[in-house]
């Protein structure tokens, strides 16, 4: 009778632990922005009030702002510098798209920095496999000077 009880709590406490791994991300869902969502707020020229920031290898999106790979603490530095003098209700989104979330160093830091200074709008642009796939290759706002073929 023991042996069964013994499996369930283990069951049960694995469960729990999967649970917790998977909420270990300092955004909420609703923090994710849909990059269909911005695509047209970006071709409807409905983007004042808001920032758009490249916290990985290179800014490709239209209207967007390079502050360099955020797993570097200077570009996190950088975007704590850029983001001074911003209101804390400005509608911060970041994004990388260097890789999957899963493995994406550079979004975790920085959407931390984000909270950690204040801001009550961050937002995490919803890129889980690469800028090429989830944002170039659908035809999204592109920055003039990004080749993706």
């Amino acid at each position: 009778m023991k042996y069964p009880f013994f499996l369930l709590l283990t069951g049960l406490f694995l469960l729990g632990n999967m649970a917790i791994a998977q909420n270990n991300e300092p955004w909420t869902s609703s923090q994710l922005m849909a990059p269909a969502f911005l695509a047209e707020k970006i071709t409807s020229n409905q983007t004042n009030g808001m920032l758009v920031l490249c916290v990985g290898p290179g800014a490709l999106i239209k209207g967007s702002v390079n502050i360099g790979a955020a797993h570097e603490a200077g570009n996190i530095q950088k975007l704590k510098d850029y983001l001074k003098g911003v209101k804390k209700d400005t509608e911060v989104i970041i994004y990388c798209g260097c890789c999957p979330f899963d493995k994406c160093p550079n979004i975790r830091p920085a959407f931390t920095a984000l909270k950690e200074m204040g801001f009550k709008n961050a937002r995490l642009l919803d890129l889980p496999k690469n800028i090429k796939a989830d944002w170039l290759d659908k035809n999204y706002p592109a920055a003039s000077n990004s080749n993706h073929n």
